[in-house]
């Protein structure tokens, strides 16, 4: 039975990946007395009056919501919020298993940003944080930016931050592992959505070094007519040397390769025109190339999003230990700084005697990754102030 059949075969089975387990004892009316009625009208008082009260006497402490309307699934498309329930189920799931926090999946009706902003922010009292997930771009900026004034706890689009992080953590021990120097690469991003716009923009506020982006249209640069808003906005701030032409041209003596884009866009003559060449082919299910043939084109160092080849580069090595920081502490949000720490975290967790080219990230099933994750960006909101403990 291949994965697929085996996959839904399994769901069937679980008939849902979460459920809720009460943490009161109700085995008696006095059990009932103090989690419900009478008793459970103490803590409201208590909250009513110090609303901060809430992590204390409810699990807002370490309640964080899954949210998504549908729109960008898992390399599926718009398939709507229903069909997205499982992949947020997922997620949820991978929150307790790796970090102990518990999540909830929520699924919007509506593709219309204001409504999408209204609906979070009018139940964000009841979490510790915002998870956004699988919304499409340009709406998910939008989405993100109104819930981050909005809302008092932390809002993360983990498709864009939570891959740009893995995707900087993977570089900086690549670029260690072939040699290369911090700050004089060339970085062509494939794929100027959601992912790669935050991948660009991480890199960038690294210092990693140069970045070209490219889209279906060739390389982004400034005064492309093709360019959304967002899109123009990175043309102000990568591809300083106006580079012009289609991927294959913009590649060539590249140092770095991550894509964000679709499946066989990159060749094995592509891989053999750069320098020495890191891929990081990262569409799924099916890479921009398959690692033997980045391989056979000469890369020094390939990862792809698939658990079935070395070198993953999936979020799930950083969204766990990010939110279970944050919470930790209370942060009122994650900001650039988290973002960095956590990059540095999860490099540093591959020590420099272990490092080769089949292995530059550590294992998300290890406990110490979300903890060292988690300490790092608590560690890292103290001391920029925003954490309320």
């Amino acid at each position: 039975m291949d994965v697929k059949k085996a996959a839904l075969q399994k769901h069937y089975e679980w008939n849902g990946k979460i459920e809720v387990i009460s943490r009161a004892p109700i085995r008696s009316r006095e059990d009932l007395s103090l989690a419900y009625t009478p008793g459970v009208a103490e803590p409201c008082l208590v909250i009513a009056q110090d609303e901060t009260k809430a992590y204390e006497l409810t699990r807002k402490n370490n309640l964080v919501a899954v949210i998504t309307d549908g729109s960008a699934v898992l390399g599926l498309g718009d398939i709507g919020p229903s069909a997205a329930m499982p992949v947020m189920e997922g997620k949820c799931a991978l929150f307790k298993a790796f970090a102990d926090v518990d999540a909830f999946p929520i699924c919007v009706d509506s593709k219309d940003v204001d409504t999408i902003v209204e609906t979070i922010a009018n139940i964000s009292k009841s979490f510790g944080g915002i998870n956004l997930e699988d919304i499409a771009a340009p709406r998910c900026f939008e989405v993100e930016a109104k819930l981050k004034k909005r809302c008092d706890i932390p809002v993360f689009h983990d498709d864009q931050h939570g891959t740009a992080i893995v995707v900087a953590a993977a570089l900086i021990n690549a670029v260690k592992v072939t040699g290369k120097k911090i700050g004089k690469i060339k970085i062509v991003v494939n794929g100027a959505g959601a992912a790669g716009i935050a991948i660009a923009k991480l890199l960038i506020q690294l210092n990693l070094g140069e970045v070209v982006m490219c889209d279906k249209e060739g390389a982004i640069f400034n005064g492309a007519p093709w360019l959304n808003a967002a899109q123009n906005e990175m043309s102000q701030i990568t591809n300083q040397n106006g580079e012009q032409g289609a991927l294959k041209d913009i590649v060539a003596n590249a140092d770095v390769f991550i894509g964000v884009s679709r499946g066989g866009l990159l060749t094995a003559d592509m891989v053999a025109s750069m320098n020495n060449g890191i891929v990081f082919a990262l569409a799924n299910p099916t890479p921009e190339i398959m690692p033997d043939e980045a391989k056979r084109g000469g890369a020094a160092v390939v990862g792809t999003g698939r658990s079935d080849f070395p070198n993953q580069i999936n979020n799930v090595l950083a969204f766990p230990g990010i939110f279970k920081g944050a919470l930790q502490v209370r942060a009122r949000d994650i900001t650039e700084g988290m973002k960095v720490a956590a990059a540095y975290a999860i490099a540093a967790m591959v020590p420099d005697d272990k490092l080769n080219a089949e292995f530059i990230l550590p294992d998300p099933l290890d406990p110490k990754t979300a903890a060292g994750v988690a300490q790092a960006v608590a560690e890292q909101a103290v001391k920029e102030g925003i954490a309320r403990i």
